[in-house]
């Protein structure tokens, strides 16, 4: 049966009769008990981990997002409770493993770290977070001798953001490199370093395994991809349960990281108001003052700015309402050109909602990830993390832990198993390895990494 197939692992392991949870069960279990999950504590979402212990890390934003994501499926369960997608619908576990998995491969120094490494692997067949993410399940993690985490195959392509190849999705034009016109520093050239959004090559057996339930003809459909000149080319599709996690991310994205940057002073309320109009708030208006009648004697509008922008508790207040309302408006279209359910469905934001999330997340985009501020972090972690990597790869044996060098001899001497040690880094355990390795300070043996 086709079910039975969506179950598999790779390794043909399965569970004991006595072992009461689904196989999605054990997949959580096996992501949350996971090294690369825990790491997440350590680890940039957007704003520096150091600056306060108040904002979000990778780890709570994963948390966040499974959270929203099985809101979404609690959603879609009693809105197509008697349609034919109700039987596609994933189970929690499933939806609960791909929130806390889903951000697993990102470096240290969130996508700062991303673009300095895949500058680093420029020749060797680049770096991509999410990439990175299918690698440390399929492969890297330490739950099976050869295959990773060994999830499920439906928890497998649940994780398959983009179901490209980054050799087939590369643009030449884009390549990464240095900056020219320097004499002093040498810098890379942030916009060509920028990764296309797709797995790695050295994953491509997996990803041929992962498709094999689906015929020749979805799979062709489901690859495709559409090519801009100036631009690497990007992926069109994504499975149904993917698409529940992605609408998730976007949500948390949207919304909790705007949270972060009021909270911190990074988004004033005269920004809010330039951005966030009455006109591109219009539907989320008018669904709280059906919701709330009592509130709307006065200016809805006023009152969702003070909200905001007033103490810690009416802010929570506004931001659990805004989440509430995106999750109520996701919805389930239908692409008949593939036959596969899992393909055929696709969760998305409802297209009278979807502005105001698009809006909300460019705000964030352009007014706090590009700040100088953060920038100027952004910059200083890419430039230890390319320092770090060109050590390390001049001389692994002397600079690799045992482990590590261990799996470079037996992977024949790849520079992606470097390139695997650096992005399982904290942010932290980076920094403390830059410091060690270039700082004027003689240090000791005895210092813990």
């Amino acid at each position: 049966m086709i079910a039975d197939l969506w179950e598999e692992r790779r390794s043909g392991w399965k569970k004991y009769p006595d072992d009461s949870r689904t196989n999605f069960d054990i997949d959580f279990s096996r992501v949350v008990h996971s090294g690369s999950f825990r790491r997440l504590q350590g680890k940039t979402q957007i704003l520096n981990l150091g600056d306060s212990d108040f904002y979000r890390t990778r780890l709570t934003h994963s948390l966040e997002v499974a959270q929203i994501a099985t809101g979404i499926l609690l959603r879609l369960r009693d809105l197509y409770s008697h349609e034919p997608v109700y039987p596609h619908l994933p189970e929690f576990g499933l939806m609960q493993t791909l929130g806390y998995s889903h951000d697993l491969g990102h470096p240290p120094f969130g996508h700062g770290g991303e673009i300095a490494l895949n500058y680093c692997m420029r020749n060797a067949g680049g770096f991509e977070g999410n990439g990175q993410t299918l690698r440390i399940l399929s492969r890297l993690e330490r739950f099976s001798d050869h295959n990773g985490a060994d999830f499920t195959r439906r928890a497998l392509l649940g994780v398959l953001k983009y179901p490209a190849a980054f050799s087939a999705v590369f643009n030449p034009e884009l390549a990464p490199c240095l900056q020219e016109g320097t004499q002093v520093t040498r810098i890379i050239d942030r916009e060509k370093s920028i990764p296309p959004k797709c797995y790695l090559d050295s994953e491509k057996e997996v990803v041929d395994w992962i498709f094999t339930p689906f015929t020749p003809e979805d799979t062709e459909r489901f690859v495709d991809f559409q090519r801009r000149p100036e631009e690497h080319a990007k992926t069109r599709e994504k499975s149904f349960d993917c698409s529940i996690m992605d609408v998730a991310d976007d949500i948390a994205y949207g919304v909790h990281d705007l949270e972060d940057a009021i909270a911190l002073g990074l988004i004033d309320e005269k920004a809010f108001r330039n951005r966030i109009t009455d006109e591109v708030c219009a539907r989320y208006l008018d669904a709280l003052k059906q919701k709330y009648p009592n509130e709307s004697a006065n200016n809805v509008y006023e009152r969702l700015v003070t909200q905001l922008f007033g103490g810690g508790d009416s802010r929570k207040h506004a931001i659990s309402r805004l989440v509430y309302f995106f999750i109520s408006n996701v919805l389930v279209e239908s692409k008949d050109v593939f036959t596969d359910p899992l393909l055929r469905f696709r969760a998305a934001m409802h297209p009278d909602v979807a502005g105001l999330l698009s809006a909300l997340k460019s705000m964030v985009y352009d007014l706090v990830i590009k700040s100088a501020n953060v920038q100027h972090l952004e910059f200083k972690g890419q430039t230890m993390v390319v320092a770090v990597f060109e050590v390390i790869a001049s001389e692994p044996k002397a600079f690799l832990p045992s482990d590590a060098f261990h799996a470079y001899i037996e992977g024949g001497r790849d520079l992606r198993i470097i390139c695997d040690h650096i992005a399982g880094m904290t942010d932290a355990f980076l920094m403390k390895t830059y410091e060690r390795l270039f700082s004027p300070r003689m240090g000791s043996v005895f210092d813990r990494l």
